[in-house]
């Protein structure tokens, strides 16, 4: 469980108990039957925009159709009801094991997709189950009653019980959302939803976090489905998967905020009331009005507050607050790191390692070695095929050719998560952070991708940021940080998997001279413990302080390679890169 978890859940937990307490007093205070039933529709639209918030919200895999499982947990309480007599409190669990499967049935294929495809493809199932149902025939399935035995079958004469099912209900579906949150599972999640390729540098496994959120997704949007069968006593395809349906999480969620805890119950406390009493008022003159609230509502908080609701107000009451106090990162700011044992021969090993874009040849036959403990300059002007060497390596991108070992494991083939498991870490040319999150929460996701245990993970990562010095300012969100902590912090993450080696695309990027001298530093200190490096970098002088050896490539090919001042030196690199006018200000 992540550092600040405890904390989080007693404060989310209270504030959930007093609500749902205060709620259902409201209710008892109604009399009015449509009052009630719009009582009854809050807390379930609610938790229905809580089950997609977990896959679209925390997960950033935006779903339009998440009628499929509402719409299997009604048709299962409903069929099981009317053929077996099956009583709902068994159909609703049935209909959760059914969403589940059946979510993994849906996440094989459609997460090969990403973006609006993914999007799309979603809106499929839905329109699918909707058109099959129809076929054979169940249009309109009518719960039968079962008076004598009203509470086996949830059958109610006061409608209060309703809604008091559908606050549990909520509760328990707040309850997994706050456990997902304060867990490595929903760390995975947000670093997922704001950089994959870097979620996956760090060692996370995004497609399992995915298909994990979408299991758990399903299985509490079917519960929300069967529990409004329950309510209405009547089931069509249309009421359960029509397209007003998958919008209706989408919109609320959207509304209060997405990827927070209260942002569904925000977002259905507001529009869920607003639209049906609307609907009332106007449903005869003006027909779909509930389509044309929940329009205006999207609009509304696109313009005004694109973040939602909940994100929108608190971050205007903490702007001007400092962060929040880390006292746990300052308790093991010295943690204490061992150094890197080298080990014979070398660590990495690199023959042949081509890579082609159509006719364009990024990378041909490239071939080095890295000793234990050893720091190597790859340069090389632009468009040299430097970076792409690193997506080679690190499995970002497939290789045509050749072959790579890490201490006599074959890297090439490997998915980037796997390559960073075997000790790999890696920085970007353009730094890939996670914004939203807090600087220690960037961190421990390279942690969390390394396979440690929370405890380890956590003491990890603030070794991390202790070691490039940024351990102060663990609170901080990663947004709000500058080029240099943001060089840090993604230096940070890397080490925090305790990788073996690292790979560092243009750390000083973007930095004044003063900037450059001080993660100079930290990369010096690294070389003390004997980390293994392969930096790419531009920065000459900066470069020749630091690199042991140096490979030059030009036009994807290896131009030279050697000690630093015996490659600065040969004619082919000057002209291919430096220039003589460098070597004469070195020689003046």
């Amino acid at each position: 469980m992540r550092h600040d978890a405890s904390i989080r859940l007693r404060r989310d937990g209270i504030a959930l108990a007093i609500i749902a307490v205060m709620y259902v007093v409201a209710s008892a205070l109604v009399h009015n039957s449509y009052y009630q039933l719009i009582m009854t529709l809050v807390p379930i639209w609610a938790t229905f925009g809580v089950s997609w918030n977990i896959l679209s919200g925390y997960g950033g895999q935006l779903s339009f159709g998440h009628a499929a499982f509402f719409g299997v947990g009604a048709y299962t309480v409903t069929l099981a009801l009317v053929y077996w007599a099956v009583t709902p409190w068994l159909g609703i669990p049935i209909g959760m094991a059914i969403g589940a499967v059946m979510a993994v049935l849906i996440g094989w294929p459609t997460f090969r997709l990403r973006g609006h495809y993914f999007a799309l493809a979603m809106l499929a199932y839905p329109l699918l189950f909707l058109y099959v149902l129809e076929y054979l025939g169940f249009q309109e399935m009518t719960l039968p009653m079962h008076r004598a035995h009203p509470v086996w079958f949830l059958q109610f004469k006061d409608p209060h019980v309703y809604t008091y099912l559908a606050v549990g209900l909520l509760v328990l579906g707040m309850i997994v959302c706050m456990l997902v949150e304060n867990s490595r599972f929903g760390l995975a999640l947000l670093a997922v939803r704001q950089n994959e390729l870097a979620a996956e540098a760090a060692g996370i496994d995004s497609w399992r976090w995915k298909m994990r959120a979408l299991v758990v997704s399903g299985a509490i949007a079917a519960a929300c489905g069967g529990l409004y069968a329950c309510v209405l006593l009547i089931v069509t395809p249309d009421s359960v998967f029509g397209l007003l349906v998958s919008a209706q999480p989408v919109v609320l969620t959207l509304f209060g905020g997405m990827a927070g805890l209260w942002g569904p119950l925000i977002g259905a406390a507001i529009l869920v009331p607003l639209a049906e009493l609307l609907n009332v008022q106007l449903g005869d003159i003006l027909p779909g009005i509930q389509g044309v609230v929940y329009g205006a509502a999207i609009i509304i908080i696109m313009l005004a507050a694109p973040e939602g609701l909940y994100w929108t107000v608190r971050d205007r009451l903490l702007r001007h607050r400092a962060p929040p106090p880390a006292p746990v990162v300052e308790a093991l700011a010295e943690h204490h790191v061992a150094a890197a044992t080298p080990t014979d021969g070398p660590l990495l090993q690199v023959e042949g390692l081509s890579k082609s874009f159509g006719g364009l040849r990024a990378v041909s036959e490239v071939g080095f070695s890295i000793a234990s403990g050893e720091i190597l300059g790859i340069i090389g002007p632009n468009g040299a095929g430097k970076t792409t060497l690193f997506n080679l390596l690190n499995g970002v991108l497939p290789a045509d050719a050749g072959r790579a070992t890490l201490g006599g494991e074959l890297m090439l083939g490997s998915a980037v998560h796997r390559v960073c498991r075997m000790g790999v870490g890696r920085t970007f040319q353009v730094v890939r952070s996670f914004p939203r999150l807090p600087l220690i929460d960037n961190v421990v996701v390279g942690a969390y991708g390394a396979g440690l245990s929370d405890r380890e993970a956590i003491a990890s990562a603030v070794a991390a940021l202790a070691r490039v010095g940024l351990h102060r300012h663990a609170g901080t969100q990663a947004g709000q940080l500058t080029n240099k902590e943001l060089r840090l912090m993604e230096l940070a993450r890397a080490l925090a998997g305790r990788p073996r080696l690292l790979l560092l695309d243009e750390t000083l990027a973007g930095l004044g001279r003063d900037e450059c001298n001080e993660v100079l530093d930290v990369l010096a200190h690294l070389r003390e413990e004997g980390m293994t490096i392969a930096i790419i970098e531009h920065t000459m002088h900066a470069m020749l302080r630091l690199a042991d050896r140096f490979v030059v490539l030009d036009h994807g090919r290896v131009l030279a390679s050697g000690l630093p001042r015996e490659v600065v030196e040969d004619r082919a690199v000057i002209e291919a890169y430096l220039g003589k006018k460098w070597l004469e200000r070195q020689n003046a």
